[in-house]
């Protein structure tokens, strides 16, 4: 008996460092290569902030101020000091993304032929956009300590992105923080967590599973849609309305009687593209308000053409009998925010998100070794 007992209790330490590189790696593992923060001022314009993101190929930028005039998004208080001094320089006051730019530019009175209004409302400071959509309302941040499984917590709730204090002082020290102040920061996102899951020997099992495993819950089956006669001020408009940062775009069941400026049912319909909010941080703001009145796949189809997307004709998809792995490494390779889910005839069944994809791989994780 005292020998089984003592082959059971070397063989418990054997299992536990085997899957140890995940539960010991932290936030700070993933940020090394981040470079510096992308931000912009307060006062700069929503021109200035578009041509930001192309530049620096990001879909969201944090907002600073001067210390001491604002409140933070969702009350939050994050920092930048100096580092020798302490004194703080600046206060990120919210976050900025594309699908904010989106709502400000679908508001009341765009998509008319009206390129004066289009041009006002590029020159608005970014600081009185935050907010439009949901996801700017709060900042997030995550203490480099944080472990990759909280990590992994935070990101599978829908969260896309938190700021990562480097040399940072905090009143907590695991977990997500509302307070913050460092001489600096980094943006950790979802498709950063995801690069390193996909590498991680420890989680094969998890990525040979079928997507369409019930126990998985990976696909979301409900999918609202534009039909490819949409245009593109219709789709903004519906994007802002539903907080979709993508939609997929079916072919019309009828071109006459469906109601083209408002989202569809799009379960069961061919997909033939996708319109994402990023699509229009490729595209000119001086050439802005006529492209606006173009049906959505024109759109696409000029983005190709002048090389400021890839061939609008392919569709990042799976079947439901892919695996998570293919799903993940989809997303990974092609710098994709989810795949749709087709079946053998195109016609759409649900969609993958990256927080479908975290989620599972947590839940998967928890239950298999850390109970």
């Amino acid at each position: 008996m005292q020998a089984t007992a003592e082959i059971q209790a070397a063989g418990t330490p054997r299992r536990s460092q085997k899957h140890q590189m995940l539960k010991d790696k932290q936030v700070k593992d993933l940020i090394v290569d981040k470079r510096r923060l992308v931000e912009v001022p307060y006062t700069a314009t929503l021109a200035d902030t578009i041509n930001t993101l192309m530049a620096n190929k990001v879909v969201a930028v944090p907002v600073a101020a001067p210390p001491g005039h604002w409140i933070g998004a969702g009350g939050s208080m994050i920092l930048e000091a100096d580092k020798q001094t302490g004194a703080v320089r600046k206060h990120y006051i919210g976050m900025v993304t594309m699908l904010d730019i989106l709502a400000h530019i679908a508001g009341n009175g765009c998509g008319d032929d009206d390129d004066a209004h289009l041009t006002k409302k590029m020159m608005v400071p970014i600081s009185s956009i935050i907010g439009h959509c949901l996801e700017s309302l709060s900042l997030w941040t995550l203490s480099p300590n944080t472990s990759i499984v909280d990590c992994m917590e935070v990101f599978s709730k829908g969260i896309h992105r938190a700021m990562v204090p480097v040399n940072g002082r905090s009143e907590n020290v695991v977990g997500v923080e509302l307070t913050e102040s460092a001489s600096c920061y980094r943006m950790l996102t979802q498709m950063d967590l995801l690069r390193f899951l996909n590498d991680q020997q420890e989680l094969k099992a998890i990525m040979s599973h079928k997507v369409s495993d019930k126990q998985l819950q990976a696909i979301t089956d409900t999918v609202f849609g534009v039909t490819n006669k949409a245009k593109v001020i219709d789709v903004i408009k519906c994007m802002r309305t539903a907080s979709l940062n993508a939609v997929p775009i079916v072919e019309s069941s009828n071109e006459i009687t469906e109601d083209h400026t408002q989202l569809v049912n799009g379960k069961k319909r061919k997909i033939v593209g996708t319109f994402s909010a990023t699509d229009l941080r490729g595209c000119p703001v001086s050439k802005m308000q006529p492209l606006l009145n173009l049906e959505v796949l024109d759109f696409l189809k000029m983005l190709s053409n002048s090389g400021m997307r890839s061939s609008w004709r392919e569709q990042v998809t799976c079947h439901p009998e892919s695996s998570l792995g293919e799903v993940v490494e989809k997303v990974v390779s092609d710098n994709v925010h989810r795949v749709w889910v087709v079946d053998e005839q195109g016609l759409l069944e649900g969609v993958v998100s990256l927080t479908d994809m975290i989620r599972v791989i947590r839940l998967w994780y928890l239950t298999e070794f850390l109970q």
